[in-house]
């Protein structure tokens, strides 16, 4: 099914809230190199914010490759797997720059949903997508919440 929204779902898993339960979800975010290659890097739920079903915030650490391509490209392509399916967000983004006295200055963007999708097999459940275990979940998790609250400004 395409759409232009995300879902109720991962409007809930991208909200922003309830980090604790979220913690050990990992998305891919990718973009394409100068040279024309795809580029893949995980993202969590503490570097994405949906403001709403059509608009998001993202929050990248200056200087990758990502944010580079990011910021050349202004396109991404988000894939999370969330709830047994399989969700593609094709995002136009706006960069916004590193929030002036940020405590974690990070580069941030406003992602526009140009295309949603979500994919479930009919001869297979999906059982799980990238799943990670923070290795210091306490400084992570305040440093996610921090971050959030900056990338929403």
């Amino acid at each position: 099914m395409l759409l232009l929204e995300l879902s109720e779902e991962l409007l809930e898993l991208l909200n922003g809230e309830d980090l604790q339960n979220k913690q050990h979800e990992a998305m891919f975010l990718m973009t394409v190199t100068e040279d024309g290659w795809p580029h893949n890097a995980m993202v969590s739920t503490g570097e994405i914010v949906a403001i709403d079903k059509e608009n998001l915030r993202l929050a990248l650490w200056p200087g990758t490759t990502t944010t580079k391509n990011c910021l050349r490209t202004k396109k991404a392509l988000l894939v999370a797997v969330y709830k047994g399916k399989v969700n593609y967000l094709r995002l136009a983004l706006s960069p916004l720059g590193i929030l002036e006295g940020a405590k974690h200055p990070l580069e941030r963007f406003s992602a526009k949903v140009e295309l949603f999708r979500e994919d479930q097999a009919k001869y297979a459940d999906i059982t799980s997508g990238i799943q990670i275990s923070l290795k210091d979940p306490a400084t992570v998790l305040t440093r996610w919440k921090e971050t959030i609250e900056e990338t929403r400004r």
